[in-house]
């Protein structure tokens, strides 16, 4: 287990029952707004919580950083790993224009991802797909939605596609059958897990085809055999994933146009099996 450092909540939150009248008010208000601390200058927190700049200062060295400089660069930090806690509140919320501007953001991650995007790339990635025996992909936490629904979309002409972990399972079962001919694809937008470091170890040991599907705020996988950066940028506390999911609506219609023959009886089959069982 990694021996990470407290947060700037957690140590906040661990020094409730010491603090005076003054500091437990500023406290009250960082639980509340951690993140605005990383956007204003010592007075101007001092301002916004209704206590004195040297209650600010005090505030700051009773829980172990050097002076508010270090403190504010700990709460930024911690606001790139993705912490929906840590995202100050915007601008668009205080005018009023929130509608707007999520439409805006979503235009404009979608553009900048498929700039970077090339038809070679992901021909490329298709056809490692069609022929790989199996298609593993691999998501957690908010990414397994994207596993899932990939998955859910190209099954309907790749027979063997299997999200992990499974409810109850570990990806061990998964990754011990994977051999260089298979294909497996890893959701990596923030805030990941230790599991997805594990799945990529495995996967290069069997030198599998790896495609990576990140966001522009988290490093890349140099040994990925395919690097898909989508820019996920929110205007608010949480990422926008729009050009996330345009990623797998675009790669699935590729998946299941290049099928050909096949993809096509594999989808005749299951309409007739939905005919036969009244399942619509």
């Amino acid at each position: 287990m990694r021996n990470a450092p407290d947060s700037f909540v957690r140590r906040v939150r661990n020094m409730l029952g010491d603090l005076s009248v003054a500091e437990r008010q500023l406290a009250d208000f960082l639980l509340e707004f951690p993140g605005e601390l990383a956007g204003y200058a010592g007075n101007e927190l001092a301002n916004l919580a209704q206590v004195s700049p040297s209650t600010v200062s005090r505030f700051v060295r009773r829980l172990g950083y050097e002076n508010y400089e270090e403190a504010r660069r700990r709460v930024r930090k911690e606001q790139e790993s993705g912490s929906p806690l840590l995202q100050s509140g915007t601008a668009a919320a205080k005018r009023g224009a929130l509608v707007a501007t999520h439409f805006q953001q979503s235009q404009a991650n979608l553009a900048s991802t498929f700039d970077r995007l090339s038809d070679a790339v992901m021909t490329k990635v298709v056809k490692a797909m069609i022929d790989a025996p199996q298609v593993v992909i691999f998501g957690s936490r908010s990414s397994q939605a994207f596993a899932v629904y990939l998955r859910w979309q190209i099954i309907q002409v790749l027979p063997r596609v299997t999200v992990i972990p499974g409810a109850g399972e570990t990806t061990a079962e998964h990754m011990a059958g994977l051999t260089e001919r298979d294909c497996i694809i890893v959701f990596g937008m923030r805030r990941q897990t230790r599991q997805m470091d594990a799945v990529l170890t495995a996967a290069v040991k069997t030198r599998t085809k790896i495609v990576y599907v990140s966001d522009q705020m988290s490093p890349d996988f140099q040994a990925a055999t395919w690097s898909i950066q989508c820019d996920c940028r929110g205007p608010g506390s949480l990422d926008n994933h729009v050009a996330v999911m345009a990623w797998c609506d675009l790669l699935a219609t590729m998946v299941i146009e290049a099928s050909g023959a096949a993809g096509r009886k594999r989808m005749t089959a299951i309409e007739a099996i939905h005919e036969d069982t009244d399942e619509f």
